[in-house]
């Protein structure tokens, strides 16, 4: 749905008394709510309701406030072929009411409560949130529960909403040239898993959904035994399963919710590349993507020391790539690598630049394929991996203070099959990191040759452009809607595009 991109972090946490620890751990137990095993980053708690709902708490008593997130283990990859757009059309639609609720109610409730509300669609999932003041949620875990499963769709309300959703992509994606080159590259990269096919669809697909095939997806992946409930904020587990009870506990499961199993990705050969020239376009810019391990497939041994290595690459102005380029050689204004390693099957790592003005881009792409070459033949360095660990560990500490953050990092973590534990496992991790892991995680993946190059070229006899240039390519956005803009890091990794 709504506004602008950023990645996730999580991190940092205090320790707890040996002690205190235990008795904390029998008050629990005897609550029902299961008590973290290794609390050093969020310190979250757990329960799952008679319904299959999952349920993570993570207290923040700096303010009576509360984040709200349901998250569902649906996206756009596990839509049926034909049907591309309808995981975001439903996030859509879920805002249009329902027997209790007449269309657009819920969000002006939330506004009227002082409160605020979103949602959000991935590859993987798609989650609703509202940021409100502690005693109002139960308010809306209450109308949350009740769009869960009581929607209510007809035509009047659906077929206007397409129409919406249509000019959505015409704004954000085919008047956007960078927008437009990437939806190109990504099926070059992913030849036959669904991480190919743009989140929010494509425009003759859009064009065909009907309301039935929104209630279809609807009556199969939402349901309490395919979400997860994360809360974080001035509450504890004891206090909110009460309410979750009360609330989403009344909910009946759904049987027989389909696995996510999806095609797998065959190997591809050879590098394949793609230019556009659009008069938008005032500065030439230029992508390389991989198909690279996640945390969940492909080589997930490499996730760690790949986040390490993109920090060395691109963890700010003393980085690799940005002292190169831009300060050494003057050859770009901008510089940079990602990785994207959560995501249920492959990720993705990237590399992006933008030629100085009267640049060439032939000139940006030789630096860059040098600076992998020299990555490649002499790897890095036992400081750099300890400076990059240290970056790291560092914006870990500052993590809790973000009221969504920690909600969005368990969400994004578990529906794309982590857990608890491998979130509050993140630190201790990256800190294993060693100089080899990180030298043979840049081989498995920089020294293949089936990558995908983008170039974005401007129109030499296009005239002046009043609104300004098209933006550059840059890390390309992995989901249609909002993700929280206070947010640090780059742990949990895929993305959120508006």
């Amino acid at each position: 749905m709504r506004t602008h991109p950023v990645t996730l972090a999580r991190r940092g946490a205090g320790r707890r008394l040996r002690a205190l620890a235990t008795g904390a751990a029998l008050c629990l137990l005897s609550a029902g709510i299961a008590a973290p095993a290794m609390a050093r980053v969020y310190e979250p708690e757990t329960f799952t309701l008679s319904n299959g709902m999952q349920v993570v708490v993570i207290n923040n008593p700096r303010a009576p406030v509360v984040s709200h997130m349901v998250w569902y283990k649906v996206g756009s990859a596990d839509e049926h072929a034909g049907k591309s757009g309808i995981a975001h059309y439903l996030e859509h639609l879920m805002f249009k009411g329902t027997s209790k609720l007449k269309p657009g109610e819920f969000s002006r409730t939330v506004a009227r409560n002082g409160g605020r509300d979103n949602a959000f669609t991935s590859t993987d999932y798609t989650a609703y949130f509202e940021n409100i003041a502690r005693d109002r949620l139960e308010l809306v875990m209450s109308m949350e529960a009740d769009r869960m499963t009581g929607l209510k769709l007809t035509d009047a309300i659906t077929l206007p909403e397409r129409d919406v959703i249509k000019e959505e992509r015409r704004q954000r994606t085919d008047n956007n040239p960078s927008a437009r080159l990437y939806e190109q590259l990504a099926p070059l990269l992913f030849v036959h898993h669904p991480y190919g096919t743009p989140i929010i669809g494509w425009m003759h697909e859009i064009q065909g959904l009907t309301t039935q095939d929104a209630l279809d997806f609807y009556k199969i992946h939402y349901a309490p035994n395919n979400a997860i409930l994360v809360v974080a904020g001035d509450i504890t587990a004891a206090q909110l399963k009460p309410l979750a009870e009360k609330t989403y506990g009344k909910l009946k499961p759904v049987k027989d919710i389909p696995p996510r199993v999806r095609v797998t990705e065959p190997p591809t050969e050879g590098a394949r590349r793609i230019s556009l020239t659009d008069a938008q376009v005032r500065q030439p810019s230029w992508m390389r993507l991989w198909k690279a391990p996640s945390y969940s497939e492909g080589g997930k041994q490499h996730a760690y020391a790949l986040q390490v290595l993109e920090t060395i690459m691109s963890g700010g102005a003393t980085s690799r790539l940005y002292k190169s380029l831009v300060v050494d050689q003057r050859v770009a204004t901008s510089a940079s690598m990602w990785y994207e390693p959560t995501a249920l099957n492959l990720g993705t790592m990237g590399l992006s630049a933008s030629p100085v003005a009267g640049g060439k881009v032939e000139v940006v792409e030789q630096a860059l394929e040098a600076e992998v070459a020299k990555l490649l033949k002499d790897g890095v360095t036992a400081q750099e991996v300890e400076n990059a660990k240290t970056r790291l560990k560092r914006d870990a500490i500052f993590a809790r203070d973000s009221l969504q953050g920690p909600a969005y990092a368990f969400g994004q973590a578990m529906t794309t099959g982590q857990t608890v534990e491998d979130v509050e496992a993140w630190p201790d991790r990256i800190a294993a990191v060693t100089v080899e892991q990180v030298n043979a995680a840049a081989r498995a993946v920089l020294a293949q040759d089936n990558h995908v190059t983008g170039i974005l070229l401007p129109d030499p006899n296009a005239p002046p452009m009043p609104g300004g240039a098209a933006p550059a390519l840059g890390k390309p956005t992995m989901s249609t809607g909002y993700s929280p803009d206070s947010l640090i890091g780059d742990m949990l990794g895929r993305e959120v595009t508006p």
